[in-house]
């Protein structure tokens, strides 16, 4: 259990119907997200736009599937882990086309507190040492999207749902399919689909060493990601496709 994680700042009781004010220690568990230095080292390449382009329709996509799912109200309080400082269009898809944004609490290891200008009412918070700051069921729900293939080892990705879970009566994780055949971080085709210790060693003879690391990316199939819930919880799985294909996996919990 690492120490006691320090509030720097109030919390602003609308968006999570909590209040925290400077020097309340609450206990938290350590999961590691991408850091601010290494985001752009995550992102794919935007040729002419074209990647971009695509992605934000995906996203869209999943967006969609959040909302038939969760079917969320101007009163649901939301938490939204693993925010990005990246202001491409694709980024922060969620802050972008969620209607009650005043409802959102984001955080994330990055400095994203633009995100307060561009949606009023939302409240963001920069974690220290990627530690999530909230007593149990704080928030209606909580969602993550394309993170918790970031955060490391499997050991790692399962404490980061159990976390999720322990936060928010319901969760929506949304994370790329291991077997479309394109990889969406690295852009290269069918590597992904060796075991995993091959892939590492494809990508660093290609020069990817920073996605080589499992600790910066640790792809998930739908099993793989079914299997890292509580044991018990009642999982809903969406597929978003592209070009036919199932490229990007929703799942949707109540907890």
């Amino acid at each position: 259990m690492t120490p006691p994680l320090k509030i720097q700042h109030r919390i602003c009781a609308h968006a999570g119907s909590i209040e925290l004010t400077e020097g309340f220690s609450v206990d938290t568990v350590s999961l590691r997200m991408p850091f601010e230095e290494k985001n752009n080292l995550y992102i794919a390449p935007d040729i002419f736009g074209i990647y971009s382009t695509i992605s934000w329709q995906v996203r869209k996509k999943i967006f969609d599937s959040f909302m038939s799912m969760a079917q969320p109200t101007a009163q649901t309080t939301v938490l939204d882990v693993g925010v990005t400082s990246d202001r491409r269009r694709d980024s922060n898809f969620f802050e972008k086309l969620y209607p009650y944004p005043h409802r959102i609490t984001a955080i994330g290891t990055e400095d994203v507190s633009f995100l307060e200008q561009e949606f009023p009412g939302l409240t963001y918070i920069k974690t220290e040492g990627s530690e999530i700051p909230f007593p149990d069921k704080s928030f209606d729900l909580v969602v993550s999207f394309a993170t918790i293939e970031h955060v490391g080892s499997r050991d790692n990705q399962r404490r980061f749902i159990s976390e999720l879970c322990r936060l928010g009566s319901a969760v929506c994780i949304a994370t790329p399919n291991r077997w479309y055949p394109i990889e969406f971080h690295t852009v290269l085709p069918f590597v992904h689909w060796f075991p995993p210790d091959w892939f590492r060693v494809l990508c660093r003879w290609l020069g990817k060493e920073f996605l080589a690391r499992e600790e910066n990316l640790n792809l998930l199939t739908e099993r793989e990601t079914v299997r890292l819930f509580p044991a018990g919880k009642d999982i809903s799985v969406k597929y978003i496709r592209l070009l036919g294909l199932v490229s990007n996996l929703v799942f949707y919990a109540k907890v």
